[in-house]
């Protein structure tokens, strides 16, 4: 190139000016300062700390499952007859937000669960009325087993009666035929006199006479003791007989009221039958209208307009919680789930917020959020990844207000810090990171510090 300037200048007798401002003489030895800077400074950056992190993404959630989004169901099929909000609502717990109507025939009627208390209310008084046949039965019994003892005690009376009657009779009758044992013998004696003529006739037929009367007299209480024992034999029967024909009333009535117990309870299975109706159909009434199970907004409203039919379990219209307690769920590969643990501090930005992030300095990072890992789920997830949930550091800066449920989140769990040489030569070779966690930690170094946070 100076050839061509010395040219130039000896053809055209001009200089160029431009050619020395080109070309400087001294360039080689700041070119080899600089390099030489360079170098230095990239052996020192090589030296730098290098904080050692597994990088994941995921999404703003809810810890519990009562603040994520609830859908509201159709309980029982119907018609949509009346909307009282639109998708945006803020509504509160117990508000009604559609109010249905039944479509199936055994619910027509509006008179439906009056109808069936009416029924319930009959077979009450049903059961009311077989319960005082039962106690009248058992009264009845009672009355019949009384009347019973009573006769038995009067028949044993007459028996104890008869008893006496008996000995009594007996001890007539002997004497009877004592007396009549006398009357044949001095009956013998004058029929012998008077046949040797020693007494007169008229003696003979007086003997004859009270001979003839002392015969009857004995005839007489014999009769009288063979009837007495003949009543006697007669009243043991009739104890035998009261038994029998109260034990046969007694039975009957026995029969009588189990018979009425037994419809007693048949009534009562159908009372409990129509009770279990009353309260089913009184519920599904209040079912008609669907109800905000607590504070949020309306939202994704499957359903539109009136008229429309809803199938049982068939979801109407979500609403978002608006009392939350945002967590972060993140998936992390199945070779970093052994880099985590729970209590290990995670780094986020949200996606929306604005942030500078240095993943392996995040000292120098800006508009990062702190948060700490309370639950590692040891199944794997649908898409290959297992699934941690993180919760707000709260030793760290506060997250966001203006979170919502589904905000993307990019996570960084931090590890050891390590050198960046030999982060660069980790990397380079494939090797896993530095997650054994040492026993004794140096007490105040940084290392000791994450493990207790671990």
């Amino acid at each position: 190139m100076q050839v061509l300037h010395d040219l130039i200048e000896k053809e055209t007798g001009y200089r160029l000016e431009s050619t020395d401002k080109i070309y400087n003489s001294g360039y080689h030895r700041k070119l080899k300062i600089w390099i030489i800077v360079f170098i230095v400074l990239l052996i020192a950056i090589l030296f730098l700390p290098w904080t050692q992190n597994i990088r994941a993404s995921g999404a703003v959630t809810t810890l519990h499952q009562e603040q994520r989004p609830q859908q509201l169901n159709a309980i029982i099929p119907g018609r949509i007859v009346k909307w009282y909000v639109k998708e945006g609502d803020y509504v509160k717990k117990g508000d009604t937000l559609i109010m249905l109507a039944n479509v199936k025939d055994d619910y027509l009627d509006p008179n439906l669960v009056a109808r069936t208390q009416e029924q319930l209310n009959s077979k009450q008084q049903k059961i009311d009325f077989y319960g005082d046949k039962v106690t009248a039965t058992g009264g009845q019994i009672t009355a019949m087993e009384a009347t019973r003892e009573l006769k038995i005690s009067s028949l044993r009376n007459k028996i104890e009666q008869l008893r006496r009657k008996v000995v009594s009779d007996s001890a007539e009758w002997a004497a009877a035929v004592i007396d009549k044992n006398i009357a044949t013998e001095q009956f013998e004696r004058a029929k012998s006199m008077h046949s040797e003529g020693i007494i007169s006739l008229v003696d003979f037929e007086k003997r004859t006479g009270s001979y003839q009367k002392a015969l009857a007299a004995e005839t007489e209480k014999l009769n009288k003791y063979q009837n007495t024992q003949q009543d006697l034999v007669i009243a043991k029967i009739d104890i035998n007989s009261v038994l029998q024909e109260t034990t046969e009333k007694v039975l009957k009535a026995r029969g009588e009221q189990a018979s009425a117990q037994s419809e007693m309870a048949g009534t009562a299975a159908e009372v409990s039958k129509l009770q279990n109706q009353v309260t089913n159909y009184t519920i599904r009434g209040s079912q008609l209208w669907l109800i905000a199970p607590q504070d949020g907004q309306v939202v994704n409203a499957v359903k539109a307009g009136l008229n429309e039919i809803v199938k049982e379990g068939e979801m109407i219209v979500q609403v978002i919680p608006s009392k939350v307690d945002y967590a972060v769920e993140i998936f992390v590969k199945p070779n970093d789930l052994v880099l985590v643990d729970t209590g290990q501090k995670v780094r986020f930005i949200f996606d929306g917020f604005p942030a500078v992030v240095f993943s392996g300095w995040p000292e120098a990072s800006y508009g990062s959020f702190g948060g700490k890992i309370i639950a590692v789920e040891s199944n794997r997830s649908e898409n290959g990844l297992f699934r941690l949930l993180v919760v707000e550091d709260k030793d760290d800066r506060p997250w966001p207000k203006d979170l919502k449920m589904g905000t993307g989140a990019n996570g960084f769990a931090l590890l050891k810090d390590v050198p960046v040489w030999y982060e660069l030569w980790r990397n380079i070779n494939g090797f896993p990171a530095n997650y054994y966690k040492d026993t004794k930690p140096g007490k105040g170094t940084k290392e000791a510090k994450k493990s207790k946070e671990a």
